[in-house]
Parts: C-alpha cells; sequence; structure tokens
C-alpha cells in the first residue's frame, strides 16, 4: 500500500486472542458489574437525552464532576474513550518516549504508531526500578516517560522516594513523566499532591478496574493545563459518547460502591497470595493490584491446564524477564476457590 507511511505496514498486533471460558481470570478486570441501581439511574439518564445531538465538545460536564471527585482544577483534566487513546496522544506529542520492561505494551505500541523515538530500560532483579539509568536517561533531550505504579504486568509498587526522584528529574530536564494509575485504588498510595506541586509528572487513570466500567471504555488524564491543553487538541472533538458520559456522572455521583469492591480485591489477593506460597513449583509475587504474577515451570502447559478446567488467565511469558510466567486476576470468592482447587489439583496436591 504505497499511500500509507511505510513505518505503519510492520507494527505487531496487540497481543491478544479472545479465548472464552467459565471463569475469565485474564484481563484484570472488575469480578462484578456494575450496582444494579446505578445501572437503572444511568439507563434513566441515558434514556432522557436527544441521541440525535453530538454529545459536549470536550466532555465539559464529566471533566466537571472528575475535577470535583479529584480536587484537580477542570482546566487539568482531559477525559477519553479509554487511556488507551491518551497513551496514543501523550506518545504523538512527544519528542521521544521512555519505558521500563517489561511493561502495559500500549506503550511502545503507540510511540512506534506516532513514529517516535522509542528506548525500554529493563527492570533490576526483583522487578526493582533501574532509577541510575532512567535518571540518566532523562538528563538527554526531553520526552515522555511512561511508568505504570502499581507496576503491569508484575504487580510491583515502586517507592515513593524514587518517584519523587524521577518527579524531580523531569523538572530539572524539561521531561514529562507519566504515572499510569490503572491500579492506584488496589495500592492506596496517591500521587495527586506531588503532581499538583510538579507539572512535569501526570497521572493517567482508567474507569476499567476498580470502579468496574471495562465494557464502556473510559479513561482520564491529570495533568498541567499546558500538557492537558496539548492532549485535548489531539483528540477528536465530540469524541466522549453520550452514553459513556451518562454512566460516568452517575458513578461519580456515588461511588460508595468503590471501597467496598476495593477492600474484597484486596482480601481475596492476599489470600490467592498466601495459598499459592503453598504450592511445590510455582513462585508467586506480591502485589499491589488486582492480579498476581505467578512463575511457573511451563507458562503453555499451566495455561492449558487452567483451561481444561474452564478457567481462563493470561500467559506472560513472550515478556523478557517473565519467562515461564502467568498472570492470573483476583475473581470473586468462589472463582477464586474454583482457581485454587483447580491449580493444586494439576500439582497432585491437596488444597483445603
Amino acid at each position: 500500500m504505497n499511500g500509507f507511511k511505510p513505518h505503519l505496514l510492520s507494527l505487531p498486533h496487540y497481543p491478544y486472542r479472545k479465548v472464552e471460558a467459565p471463569i475469565k481470570l485474564d484481563q484484570n478486570e472488575s469480578a462484578h458489574d456494575l450496582p444494579p441501581h446505578l445501572k437503572e439511574r444511568a439507563l434513566e439518564r441515558l434514556a432522557a437525552l436527544p441521541w440525535n445531538r453530538y454529545p459536549s465538545l470536550h466532555a465539559e460536564e464529566v471533566r466537571e464532576a472528575l475535577a470535583r471527585h479529584t480536587g484537580w482544577a477542570p482546566e487539568g483534566v482531559v477525559v477519553s474513550p479509554g487511556s488507551n487513546l491518551l497513551i496514543q496522544s501523550l506518545a504523538q506529542a512527544a519528542t521521544r518516549v521512555l519505558d521500563t520492561a517489561p511493561t502495559f505494551p500500549h506503550y511502545a505500541i503507540s510511540a512506534k504508531l506516532a513514529g517516535t523515538p522509542y528506548r525500554a530500560i529493563p527492570l533490576q532483579a526483583g522487578f526493582r526500578l533501574p532509577l541510575a539509568e532512567l535518571l540518566e536517561a532523562m538528563s538527554g533531550e526531553p520526552g515522555v516517560f511512561f511508568l505504570p505504579n502499581p507496576h503491569a504486568p508484575t504487580g510491583t509498587l515502586f517507592p515513593e522516594a524514587e518517584i519523587r526522584a524521577l518527579t524531580e528529574r523531569a523538572g530539572e530536564t524539561g521531561w514529562l513523566l507519566v504515572i499510569d494509575e490503572a491500579y492506584q485504588q488496589f495500592s492506596g498510595l496517591d500521587f495527586r499532591d506531588l503532581a499538583q506541586q510538579h507539572p512535569h509528572l501526570a497521572l493517567l487513570r482508567t474507569f476499567s478496574k476498580a470502579w468496574g466500567l471495562g465494557g464502556i471504555r473510559a479513561g482520564y488524564l491529570l495533568a498541567s493545563p499546558t500538557v492537558a491543553g496539548v492532549i485535548q487538541n489531539l483528540l477528536p472533538p465530540f469524541g466522549l459518547p453520550a452514553h459513556t458520559a451518562a454512566i460516568l456522572l452517575t458513578v461519580l455521583e456515588d461511588s460508595s460502591y468503590i471501597q467496598e469492591r476495593v477492600r474484597e480485591v484486596q482480601a481475596e489477593r492476599e489470600r490467592l497470595y498466601r495459598a499459592l506460597r503453598q504450592h511445590p513449583t510455582w513462585q508467586v509475587y506480591p502485589s499491589h493490584t488486582n492480579f498476581l504474577l505467578v512463575r511457573t515451570p511451563d507458562a503453555a502447559q499451566a495455561y492449558r491446564s487452567l483451561l481444561e478446567r474452564g478457567i481462563l488467565v493470561r500467559r506472560q511469558d513472550h515478556y523478557p524477564g517473565l519467562e515461564g510466567c502467568v498472570r492470573i486476576s483476583v475473581g470473586t470468592p468462589s472463582e477464586n476457590d474454583r482457581l485454587l482447587q483447580a491449580v493444586f489439583e494439576i500439582a497432585g496436591v491437596g488444597y483445603a
């Protein structure tokens, strides 16, 4: 296709293949749908809208609601249909992209899509940040550094002191540090105060995890007005659908359900972690997210054996440093019971 930019013709596909299973623990979604009373309220709100009219230009009403919810200035809030679109816009705006490895693949995909120079620095043993190398990399020509914290796909929570050091370096050298906080609620660590003090730090968040709204595709950016203005200009006008806005406004008016959901995930995550530590051949890593990373002797075999028992998990062994690894989302208590029974049955040992 001669009319296309050459670098787009060789882009890899996103590494995902849809597989059906009774117990779905592969995408780090919420195990629970939106509470029925909120779903009914959102549908009533949507039914009252004129469907023949375009939505708001830049989701102004949702931005105002998010500003109230987060304590952020409205002019620094950007909302889009999924945080992936915000990642793409940030990579498009950047002169270069810095990343770690392994990490969420959409940072690299977005940089390649935009034709933006990309560099990934491997994590150290124990999934620790290579802080000295990162600080050195941020001493060069400025760009955008994407860092998920808590980290995906490892579940690690990087120390606050290291985030502060990276933030200070960004301010000194003109970089933009973007902390992807997709799993923030499960860790309890919040960098809003730091970001409000440092315009070179931005926070990326999603409604797909703790909020239980993966199906509607919505994410948002908390940034300085300057950064937010650039990213907003890269997003299409009228880009947030009316139905998405209606649902977001509904949950932002009554978000109390999230705390109970998060507490359940944290309790179940720790229960799974303690149980899996007793496995004879699997190594489970501590997590501050809604999933667990597990190193097995053979990721393909572990995946197949669980799928044969109706449980779908996610292979991670294609990432450097994650050989033999699978990722397991925290499900409902009954789903987690089924998982543990299957895991120990495969190992040939009992589970009580």
